[in-house]
């Protein structure tokens, strides 16, 4: 364990140090990038580069949550690529391997040269869910098609099947429209998994529709939390009965631990 020194100069520009040497070893830094994210970006490219400099021999980048992830292609003219240009940044700043944890799209870390691996958090969640909570049984739902294996993963743990719903987001607005379809829901619990929860609104449609089905009770699953901008009461609001995520974001329903698959995952470094 090395301790880092961090600071904000007066100027808002980030300044790092490592406490300790890293010479002719394997460093991990751990460091996911939440909000504010260019601000965590930033610190994690300084220390990769730094470390390197000072003689480590590889570097492996451990970010729970990969800020731009989303930003994975041009959906309108003109825009940025914007998890390319973040991949790019950690390759030249010395990053060797990268290990994620569910990040939006896996098929945007095949663009790097850097080797990666995207661990999933979902069973961590649908076991959280059967044990702590006692919702074995309960009926496992993807949002969208994109996030049906997931959906289909926490089923195998959970045992209640699960399904998919299709929904469509304003590329200029973000607003979401969740497209009516019959569920088996009525008077069964229902778990939505998702890898990330934002605004919310995604959460929100669904919800209510399920409700709207017949579900008796609807919980909302994700690995990362961000909830910003009032999510969370928009939420709760809405008829969900609870939202459980990981502590990849720190947030008020960050009950999952991550340490352990992480730590499994570093172990292959040894």
């Amino acid at each position: 364990m090395v301790p880092v020194e961090h600071k904000l100069f007066p100027d808002g520009e980030s300044y790092v140090r490592f406490d300790g040497s890293v010479e002719g070893e394997t460093v991990a830094i751990v460091q996911s990038t939440y909000p504010p994210q260019d601000k965590h970006l930033i610190e994690l490219c300084l220390l990769a580069d730094a470390a390197k400099d000072l003689g480590a021999e590889r570097v492996v980048a451990v970010v729970p949550y990969m800020a731009y992830a989303r930003q994975d292609k041009r959906f309108l003219s003109g825009e940025a690529i914007s998890i390319n240009t973040v991949l790019k940044l950690l390759e030249v700043s010395g990053v060797d391997k990268l290990i994620t944890v569910d990040i939006h799209n896996e098929e945007a870390l095949k663009r790097t040269r850097m080797e990666t691996v995207n661990l999933t958090a979902v069973p961590l969640l649908a076991r959280y869910l059967a044990e702590e909570k006692g919702l074995s049984g309960a009926f496992a739902l993807a949002p969208d098609r994109g996030a049906l294996k997931r959906a289909e993963e926490a089923s195998t743990i959970l045992g209640g099947g699960f399904g998919w719903l299709h929904k469509e987001r304003s590329r200029i607005t973000g607003e979401v429209r969740v497209e009516e379809k019959a569920l088996d829901v009525s008077g069964r619990t229902v778990i939505i998994f998702d890898d990330m929860i934002s605004t919310g609104g995604t959460i929100v449609a669904a919800t209510e529709l399920l409700k709207k089905q017949g579900a008796s009770r609807v919980y909302a699953a994700c690995t990362h939390p961000l909830l910003v901008k009032g999510a969370l009461k928009r939420i709760l609001e809405s008829g969900c009965d609870g939202v459980i995520g990981t502590d990849s974001i720190p947030s008020p329903v960050s009950v999952v631990h991550i340490a352990p698959l992480l730590a499994r995952e570093l172990r292959n470094e040894l």
